[in-house]
């Protein structure tokens, strides 16, 4: 059985690390070339990983390029892993293996498919979430399901502590499914479609915080945008302060260790926070 993966951020190479400390092995890497997405949240690079474990590593602009096509049918794959790769893949793509290409998304399927996982389960309020990885089709993020693992979402979770534990439930889900491919004993069952739901994507302009606000979701919009992401921020013509964290209060606090905002139902205030001249 031959294993490829494709991957450019943090959580894709704790999977691949992760194969390798259940002592299995990976045929083919593919990663975008150096240059690319260099500002992309958690963007890693792979060269010193496939160079410690003697494994073949290509760069491609594009997971639909010619050239990883052709890789995975001259390397044979059987699975192709494609985790932390924000492009679709073809049909061509998953058709050139011998098996199939598996995806891994960071919500329990079929809710939240599409984009920004990880901000949206704070933004809505989610007592929990998870991740999935499943069989890839020609959809988006509708493939058939090869194992969920559950996280819950504590009440003060930002995205940096929710983002660990995500890539957490990546390492120990990977290290139940790969002996499960190797030995050709994965099952697989399909997404309840009555159930399903689509979150749009995010932009860094989203974190922006205005006075019409609320306290609730001030809060959950400055846990949900910080590390890795952009953060939240409020701006005028001349500056720009962005909040990586910070709390709310009814009553307006006399302290000037933080940064006072008001909004709609009260105030928001940061000692976490930095500005930047525009």
């Amino acid at each position: 059985m031959k294993f490829a993966f494709v991957t450019c951020v943090q959580i894709g190479l704790s999977c691949i690390e992760s194969i390798y400390e259940i002592n299995g092995s990976l045929d083919l890497l593919m990663t975008l070339p150096d240059d690319k997405s260099v500002k992309k949240s958690g963007r890693i690079y792979l060269d010193e990983f496939a160079q410690s474990k003697n494994i073949p590593l290509i760069k491609i602009n594009h997971i639909n390029d010619q050239s990883a096509i052709d890789a995975i049918k001259e390397h044979n794959i059987d699975w192709l892993f494609i985790i932390g790769w924000s492009q679709i893949a073809s049909k061509e793509v998953i058709n050139a293996t011998k098996i199939g290409a598996i995806g891994a998304h960071p919500t329990l399927l079929p809710e939240g498919r599409g984009r920004a996982a990880i901000p949206w389960a704070i933004l809505k309020g989610l007592d929990k979430t998870g991740v999935t990885f499943f069989k890839m089709d020609e959809g988006v993020d509708t493939g058939l399901i090869l194992g969920q693992e559950e996280v819950p979402i504590a009440s003060t979770e930002n995205a940096t502590t929710l983002y660990s534990k995500v890539n957490k439930a990546h390492e120990i889900l990977i290290k139940k499914l790969y002996p499960q491919l190797l030995a050709g004993t994965v099952t697989a069952h399909e997404q309840n479609e009555a159930n399903a739901s689509y979150w749009e994507g995010r932009k860094p302009a989203d974190g922006l915080i205005t006075q019409d606000m609320t306290m609730l979701y001030v809060d959950r919009l400055v846990r949900a945008t910080s590390r890795p992401y952009p953060g939240a921020f409020i701006q005028n013509d001349k500056i720009k302060v962005i909040f990586w964290s910070g709390f709310t209060s009814k009553k307006a606090i006399i302290d000037e260790l933080y940064y006072e905002f008001k909004l709609n139902d009260g105030y928001f205030y940061s000692d976490d926070f930095e500005s930047v001249i525009l």
